[in-house]
């Protein structure tokens, strides 16, 4: 059968694949279009398999928001190469991606899998572009408000939730800047946790070990040293919890103080209910 312009252009455009990648798949497949995907999937499959060992630390970490601000996602997309990940082509794809996530109600495991719409599009694009490339991670987040911030053209993605700014509240030009700014704060100072109560109790345990064995040669009174370790945990928790951080702007002012500010400001009361950071090439690392 012979394979026309036409019949390459529509495979291409069902499958992302090269030209000649299709028509060799038509040819193959005798003009059968469905069985030329298929042979398409299969050669991606394979060059998947090739490539897998290489690492894939580079990339862009898609962001995406609804309308009315409620919900927002994180989908990490990562190549071999900063040529790649600067690519027209690659930012497309890390758009499609996040819109993927964005609307669909599957777990991340099921939507990365090799058989899953986000695995078998990496697949597709593996063979096309010819790097390893992955999704080691996505976010989905709910809140009153979600904000965002994305730095170093997309090296690092951030979503903060707020609850308690609704109607009037979320438009006020107070709770707005507040908003940007704590989603910059979380790509900047990188917090692990949001309060004190999510620190895990065998994390705070070591710490105060580390402080006593630190103490241990001091002479002190017992009852001196626990206050002491009490003063360390503080500085400790400065370090880790969102909420106990000095702002960006002010660090004499916490991140506590600054959202109860802004509840004031708005006439409602606010809470910082979580947020995702995710900084590309770090999943890789772990």
């Amino acid at each position: 059968m012979a394979i026309t312009a036409e019949m390459v252009k529509n495979l291409r455009e069902r499958t992302g694949a090269g030209m000649m990648e299709c028509k060799t798949a038509l040819t193959e497949s005798n003009g059968d279009v469905d069985a030329a995907i298929e042979y398409l999937r299969k050669r991606g499959m394979a060059q998947a398999a090739k490539r897998a060992g290489r690492v894939a630390s580079e990339g862009v970490v898609g962001i995406k928001l609804s309308d009315d601000r409620t919900l927002g996602v994180l989908a990490e997309v990562n190549c071999e190469t900063d040529f790649v990940a600067r690519n027209d082509g690659f930012k497309a794809l890390v758009d499609e991606i996040t819109a993927i996530v964005f609307t669909s109600d599957q777990p991340s495991a099921a939507l990365v899998a090799a058989d899953g719409p986000i695995g078998s599009r990496i697949t597709a694009e593996i063979a096309k572009v010819g790097e390893n490339m992955a999704v080691p991670r996505t976010a989905k987040l709910t809140a009153d408000h979600v904000g965002s911030y994305s730095h170093m053209g997309g090296k690092i993605g951030v979503l903060v939730q707020i609850d308690g700014a609704k109607g009037e509240a979320a438009t006020h030009d107070a709770f707005k800047t507040f908003v940007n700014e704590l989603a910059m704060h979380v790509a900047a100072a990188a917090p692990e946790y949001t309060t004190r109560a999510e620190v895990p109790s065998e994390r705070v345990e070591k710490e105060k070990e580390i402080y006593r064995a630190q103490m241990a040669e001091s002479g002190k009174p017992a009852n001196v040293i626990e206050k002491i370790i009490e003063g360390k945990l503080g500085a400790f928790y400065e370090g880790v919890c969102l909420v106990d951080q000095p702002t960006i702007r002010d660090p004499k002012v916490k991140v506590s103080q600054a959202l109860d500010a802004v509840a004031k400001a708005v006439g409602s009361p606010l809470a910082i209910k979580g947020f995702a950071r995710f900084k590309v090439g770090e999943a890789s690392q772990a």
